[in-house]
């Protein structure tokens, strides 16, 4: 087998299973929302739900995430080169990392539940940072090259 294809492959679905659980995180808040809105007792089974969706949901991201990097890599290493593109697509990456997660510790981890509508908001300013920089990562990945 080839295993440029093989780490192409890898990198490819990799990203996409990334890209996949920010989808799938938008859809479990927008659900949850109206929970996590309203009243106490009904927040509280909300909140345990989107803490254990959280957690299942960052093993399946860190994974994905760690196989970008690492095919990434290798690819760069072994077939693409050192290129002013590959270190401007890792300083993407890294600043979608920094980005996120510095946002969720700053805007997402202090919301308490049950909160106000317009405190719940800063979920959807994270979705918008994470797509943006998808958007950025794919648009200079694809069509700047």
């Amino acid at each position: 087998m080839n295993f440029q294809a093989l780490l192409r492959l890898v990198h490819i679905t990799g990203f996409a299973a990334w890209f996949g659980t920010i989808f799938a995180s938008l859809f479990l808040l927008r659900t949850l929302e109206p929970g996590l809105t309203g009243e106490k007792k009904e927040a509280d089974v909300h909140t345990l739900l989107l803490r254990r969706f959280i957690k299942l949901e960052t093993k399946v991201a860190d994974v994905a995430v760690i196989s970008v990097i690492l095919s990434g890599l290798l690819l760069a290493h072994f077939y693409e080169g050192w290129s002013t593109w590959v270190f401007t697509k890792i300083g993407l990456v890294i600043l979608q990392i920094a980005l996120t997660i510095g946002y969720i510790i700053k805007a997402i981890q202090p919301i308490t539940y049950p909160c106000k509508a317009s405190a719940y908001r800063p979920w959807y300013h994270l979705f918008a940072i994470s797509f943006t920089m998808f958007g950025i990562i794919l648009l200079t990945t694809f069509f700047l090259r």
